[in-house]
């Protein structure tokens, strides 16, 4: 009886708990009414009545949000709110759910926020909304049942709160398209107890962080979407094999790598999406039993090798994706595919073909990009198939022959791109069929033959059209009005001499780019251009073409947001206009242009570009310029009037890629200021009156590749801190001829020059600098350009090759012999160090730099024999030794066959060919055999060389040979023995 009673109070003690428990909880809880009146709160919070723009989309939105009649004494019923939803399971009728998605709600959210209070909610979705400077408060915590959390796209910025972490409910969460940073908690740290997921949205966070592969073992994974999200490392291949994973998008995460498993053909994969990640190696033979894949985008990775044709297995597809690879090989038939409505396969490296027929049977297809997929041959008339077509990209390819009439039947077309092949014949009428067309780009052809701009007439939805580097003449009727013509955005008539502007344009005001070089436009600039389309233009482009100025010369270029003026290589006269604040690029050069730049310029932030060379400017520079190197990528100012000292005020940080202030009359010392220009890649000072000792400090600029100081009055000997291995080791190009330079090269001064010791095995390329906008609207190329001069003859770079290498050191007082770490530069190309006082032989081992394609050591004090090794070098263009004390046999053969007297004059003692001095012996130089030029002289055994003594002696006489024999047996003994003991 005992044992029931203890039974029995065990029983009411546990009933007693659960009633408190029970009652405690309800107590703590709100009741529906106090819920109501909490989510009205809410509404008063985020809508605020001196915010006109947000009070009228808020109130739009929450007009059912307001006191209902028969509702309880607080006098609300929220269930029948909009986006509000209420438990039907309990007799409470608590709110569980809130949908206020895409109600362009704008307001404030904090850890005040009553919405906080509603802690039964299991769904909350606040996306496509403006919470603009709020970030997620903590409180979100409290949200204990939350199975979905949706936040994206609503402005919340800041740290994301490690409370998310306790929301260990949570089956879905998206929190994408914020500016939201995730340090601390980590990826890792706030997910992990999130084991329940479903779907995991954070693209566009910044994450910043490897993707934890305990992900894998997330059975429940359905969506994985971290785009743009700064992930590292390898992507843990398993997670491709989770059961239900249906969605997985990780594109625009460009330090992410990984590569493909073994898929199996249980995968129930739908969508994957890594476009632009660090993806790379083959696509394996498996991925064809991914049968239910709808979209595949692998475009901007680094996949390889043959695409396989297991891909016409995945039927569902409808948006395939593979452009801007590396696959090679032909593209495998692909007909099967039947749902496709976007193919992508341009920029890779496949065979040259035609266009494949099976394309002419994808008639669903709406976008279709081939560029640069080394595509010959005419365009196929079976394209006409394809009327779905809104999106045709065929550029970078060798298009040939005229455009089928058949093309012309595609009217649903947008966007048509066949700009950089070899169409021909006229622009034909039949374009005025395409009337929903935005897009138009076909410069970079060989089309010819009038073009009247009537053509264009009915496109009233034609907003880009480039037509430039044709051989078409444009046709300009004047017979427009403002309703007959598109509105266009970008205008190309590049190279297409016109020679006037075109009257059409009198009546464009929503213009972002206009270009016009290299046409025969002459005269004056019509001021009607400086009214034009002054709130949108950001480009303008007239370079190459012979204006000689402008209607009402501005001080102040009139368009707010330009970030683009190209008028180089014009006959522009007067004083420079100023840019708006918003210039990007500025380019002048090649004009007629005076006076100095004014210091207003120093408040153009965002320049990059200012390239002023080739005028008639003068005055000195405005300090506050050396301001601007934490933006500015290229400065030049070469070939002008400027004097006085240099800029000093290159900041820590700074940008600048490219100096050139040659040709100009500065002077004084260089500022140590520079110093700071850690990316600077080229610096040319030549021709101007710089005072100073030699530079070395600049050796510790690690991106210096060209340095240019000729012909101003440096002076002293060449020191610095040769043991330093950084010093100078990307340079390729160095000028210093026409200064005072003297004393003797160091032996090791040469030896850190790493960037000259060997061939350059990559692309050849031109050495430039990417600018672009700020908003990427529009880039360019500036490529660097400098001047070398080659046996007093002035030789213009108007683009210097990444493979070119060069040294200048001529016309200085260098003494002593060559040194012999020259020898090491086996990638240079031309070599100068002409009149100086070198003394000694020339260096056999100059044969070695079998690259080089100029030679010049003319008017020194060199001495003895034109070493036969010389006959090595097979590129040698110039060569000159003129004016030394150099004797015997010119050497004969290959490359030296070619030179001429004036290579060899000033030389008494030399002989052969092609001077008129015979050599008295039948001696004569040439290029030893292969066999013998592997095999060193210094390895001879002692024989040997004495039959060669021997063979001296016989042909010079007794004496001579003698002397010659002493000679050579004792230099041939020492070098045997550096060999053998070092």
């Amino acid at each position: 009886m005992a044992q029931y009673l203890n039974y029995f109070y065990l029983l009411q003690t546990i009933s007693i708990v659960y009633v408190f428990v029970t009652v405690t909880c309800t107590r703590s809880s709100l009741s529906h009414d106090e819920e109501c009146s909490a989510l009205f709160q809410f509404k008063q919070s985020i809508i605020h009545e001196d915010d006109a723009a947000c009070a009228m989309s808020g109130f739009q939105m929450f007009d059912s949000w307001k006191p209902t009649r028969n509702a309880s004494n607080n006098g609300f019923e929220c269930c029948s709110w909009d986006g509000v939803v209420c438990s039907k399971d309990d007799e409470y009728g608590h709110v569980i759910g809130l949908d206020l998605s895409e109600r362009f709600i704008c307001g404030h959210i904090n850890s005040s926020s009553t919405l906080f209070r509603l802690v039964h909610l299991q769904r909350l979705n606040l996306a496509m909304n403006d919470f603009y400077e709020s970030q997620i408060p903590s409180e979100i915590a409290s949200l204990k049942q939350l199975r979905s959390l949706n936040l994206s796209g609503c402005g919340f910025s800041g740290q994301i709160p490690n409370e998310i972490s306790q929301l260990v409910q949570l089956s879905s969460l998206d929190l994408s398209w914020n500016p939201l940073k995730l340090r601390s908690p980590s990826l890792k740290n706030l997910v992990q107890n999130l084991t329940g997921l479903e779907e995991l949205h954070l693209s566009g966070v910044d994450i910043n962080s490897s993707v934890p592969h305990f992900l894998a073992n997330f059975s429940s994974f359905r969506s994985i979407m971290l785009e743009d999200c700064l992930l590292q490392d390898e992507f843990p291949v398993a997670i491709f094999e989770l059961p239900k994973l249906k969605i997985l998008s990780l594109a625009s995460n460009s330090d992410l790598s990984g590569s493909f498993p073994e898929f199996r053909k249980k995968s129930l994969l739908e969508h994957v999406d890594l476009a632009f990640t660090g993806f790379f190696g083959t696509l394996p033979e498996s991925i064809g039993n991914l049968n239910h894949l709808i979209l595949l985008v692998l475009s901007g990775c680094s996949f390889s090798g043959r695409m396989p044709s297991s891909l016409s297995n995945m039927t569902q597809l409808t948006n395939l994706g593979l452009g801007s690879n590396n696959f090679t090989g032909f593209v495998p038939s692909l007909v099967s595919l039947s749902k496709l409505n976007s193919l992508e396969l341009d920029d890779n490296k496949f065979e040259k073909e035609r266009l494949p027929n099976w394309i002419g049977k994808l008639t669903k297809l709406d976008e279709l990009s081939l560029a640069n997929m080394n595509i010959h041959g005419e365009i196929p008339v079976f394209l006409a198939n394809l009327t779905k077509l809104s999106v045709v990209s065929m550029g970078y390819n060798f298009l040939t022959g005229h455009m089928p009439s058949s093309f012309f039947n595609l009217t649903q077309l947008t966007q048509l791109v066949l700009y950089k092949n070899q169409l021909q014949g006229p622009i034909s009428r039949s374009f005025s069929n395409f009337k929903s067309l935005q897009l138009l780009f076909l410069q970079y052809n060989e089309f010819s033959g009038r073009l009247d701009l009537d053509i264009f007439l009915g496109l009233n939805k034609l907003q880009n059209l480039n037509l430039g580097y044709n051989k078409i003449s444009l046709v300009d009727n004047n017979n427009y009005s403002d309703s007959t013509l598109p509105n266009l955005k970008v205008l190309g008539l590049q190279s297409c001499n016109v020679k006037k502007f075109p009257a059409f344009l009198r009546f464009q005001n929503r213009m972002n780019g206009l270009f016009f070089a290299y046409n025969k436009i002459d005269g004056m600039v019509p001021i009607w251009i400086w009214n034009n389309s002054r709130e949108t233009l950001q480009v303008i482009n007239l370079s190459n073409n012979s204006i000689t100025g402008f209607h009402q010369h501005p001080r102040f270029l009139p368009w707010e947001r330009l970030e683009g003026f190209f008028i180089g290589n014009n006959q522009v006269r007067g004083q420079l206009p100023i840019p708006p604040k918003t210039t990007v690029f500025y380019d002048a050069s090649d004009n007629n242009l005076t006076g100095e730049i004014p210091s207003l310029i120093c408040e153009v932030k965002p320049l990059q570009l200012l390239d002023l060379s080739s005028n008639h400017m003068s005055g000195t520079l405005p300090p506050c310029l050396g301001s601007l190197s934490n933006s500015m990528l290229v400065f030049n100012l070469r070939r002008n009037n400027f004097h006085g000292t240099m800029m000093n005020e290159f900041m820590h940080g700074s940008m600048l890629k490219s100096i050139d202030l040659s040709e100009n009359r500065f002077m004084g010392q260089l500022p140590r200021s520079l110093i700071n220009c850690t990316n600077l890649e080229v610096l040319s000072l030549g021709e101007n009156s710089f005072n100073d000792i030699f530079p070395s400090w600049l050796g510790t600029l690690a991106q210096l590749k060209v340095l240019v100081l000729r012909s101003n009055s440096f002076y002293g000997p060449i020191q610095g801190s040769i043991n330093v291995g950084s010093q100078f080791s990307k340079l390729r190009i160095i000028d210093i001829s026409n200064n005072d330079f003297n004393g003797q090269l160091q032996q090791k001064y040469f030896q850190t020059w790493n960037a000259m010791k060997s061939v350059y095995e990559g692309n050849s390329s031109v050495m430039a600098s990417e600018i672009s906008s700020a908003l990427g609207t529009f880039h360019t190329n500036s490529s660097y350009s400098m001047t070398l001069i080659h046996k007093g003859v002035r030789t213009e770079y108007q683009k210097i090759l990444t493979i070119f290498t060069a040294i200048d050191i001529s016309s200085n007082y260098f003494e002593g012999e060559i040194p012999l770490s020259l020898q090491d530069l086996q990638g240079l190309e031309s070599l100068n160090l002409s009149n100086n006082r070198f003394t000694g032989p020339i260096l056999p081992s100059l044969g070695y730099l079998t690259n080089l394609e100029s030679l010049d050591l003319s008017q020194n004090q060199l001495s003895g024999e034109i070493p036969h090794q010389l006959l090595q070098l097979g590129f040698l263009a110039i060569f000159n030794v003129s004016f030394n004390h150099l004797d015997g046999h010119i050497p004969q053969g290959k490359q030296f066959n070619t030179f001429e007297n004036n290579s060899y004059e000033g030389n008494p003692r030399l002989c052969g060919l092609p001077l008129s001095k015979e050599c008295q012996d039948s001696k004569v130089t040439r290029l030893p055999s292969a066999s013998a030029r592997n095999t060193s002289a210094s390895l001879l055994p002692k024989e040997t060389i004495d039959w060669i003594i021997i063979f001296c002696g016989v042909g010079s006489g007794l004496v001579v040979g003698i002397v010659i024999g002493n000679f050579l047996q004792t230099r041939c003994i020492d070098r045997i023995r550096k060999k053998t003991y070092g």
